[in-house]
């Protein structure tokens, strides 16, 4: 059997699906011309599958880590199963093939920019160096990536923990400032309403979407805490607070700070934001879904429900350029810098 650009060849089970669609990976070390082998050392979990897996088990440390080793060994690859939902990875590069086309060699310090439920993943050390209370894991291992995986070098003039943390939601970012972009070619300059504006997905959208021409940013966050950090950040014009499960709460914060908006971007990692999202959204206006415990059939029924004629996008993590756009938005702009390195002490 030969190899497949998008990895075929790895799927033990189910067969006839994708990588991602699988059940079971084979994680074996060994390459294919067209494979890279990536030596790990820290996987960064998606917020939304590290939150189901802390409330799962309590907050218990030991038991996430169990829960995630678990996972991994069972399935060849971190993808929970819950939310479906996996993250990335920081490592260097062990081993590339004489017919890889990613560009990288032996030795080279990399993040994958697909997410770790497609990628075949060995942990080696049991993850005995991460306590369980972080997204971001120290880890030993291997991991496999494809010849269309994708995968960038990590910038010299910033620590791999933040650059990974930007890396894993350069998606968000990018897209926001391409619909930005579509609106301003358009002879509008929108109002854009970003909800989760803190994390690290909201922070870096809501600096795209200035960056991108937007006639006003509103950063929506549920905890007063939060809202102090966002608002000293200085990159929303305005922050608001509101619950997102309660959809009209949301509608009346978003409306109060100069909405309704003709952007969301929702980026929180909890369920039950569909309906908030589509009310306080101007008609005519664009919803942009970068959560991972987004229902996207709570979100097309709700539209549907309240006969709101909005457009939803889902973000798919990728957008040409992603990685270097998010890097070049952390160096410009202090503030999101600042909530990022926070974050990260706070873990």
């Amino acid at each position: 059997m030969s190899s497949s650009p998008v990895g075929l060849h790895r799927v033990l089970a189910p067969s006839g699906v994708l990588p991602q669609a699988a059940d079971r990976l084979d994680a074996r070390p060994a390459i294919w011309p067209d494979e890279v082998r990536i030596a790990v050392e820290r996987l960064n979990l998606d917020a939304a599958s590290y939150r189901q897996l802390a409330e799962a088990h309590g907050g218990d440390g030991t038991a996430i880590r169990a829960a995630v080793l678990d996972i991994v060994k069972a399935r060849g690859k971190m993808q929970n199963p819950v939310t479906g939902s996996g993250g990335m990875l920081v490592g260097v590069v062990d081993e590339a093939g004489p017919d890889s086309p990613l560009g990288v060699q032996k030795g080279d310090r990399v993040a994958t920019l697909v997410s770790l439920t497609l990628t075949p993943l060995q942990i080696t050390d049991e993850l005995k160096d991460w306590d369980g209370k972080s997204e971001q894991v120290p880890a030993q291992g291997h991991a496999i990536l494809f010849a269309r995986s994708i995968v960038a070098k990590l910038p010299a003039d910033l620590k791999p923990e933040l650059s990974l943390a930007v890396m894993d939601v350069c998606g968000a970012p990018a897209l926001t400032a391409r619909v930005v972009r579509s609106y301003v070619d358009k002879g509008t300059k929108p109002v854009v309403s970003v909800i989760g504006g803190a994390g690290k997905s909201g922070s870096l959208s809501l600096a795209a979407a200035r960056s991108a021409g937007a006639a006003r940013t509103i950063g929506i966050v549920p905890f007063q805490a939060e809202q102090d950090k966002l608002t000293q950040a200085g990159i929303a014009d305005v922050v608001a607070l509101a619950d997102a499960r309660d959809p009209v709460a949301l509608a009346n914060a978003v409306a109060d700070a100069g909405g309704p908006a003709d952007i969301t971007v929702v980026c929180v990692d909890v369920p039950g934001c569909e309906h908030g999202a589509v009310l306080s959204t101007a008609a005519g206006g664009t919803v942009i879904f970068f959560s991972m415990a987004t229902s996207f059939s709570a979100a097309a029924l709700g539209a549907e429900g309240l006969a709101a004629d909005v457009t939803m996008l889902v973000g798919n993590g990728y957008v040409p350029g992603h990685a270097d756009f998010a890097l070049e938005l952390l160096r410009a702009e202090p503030g999101v810098r600042g909530l990022f390195e926070s974050r990260l002490a706070e873990d």
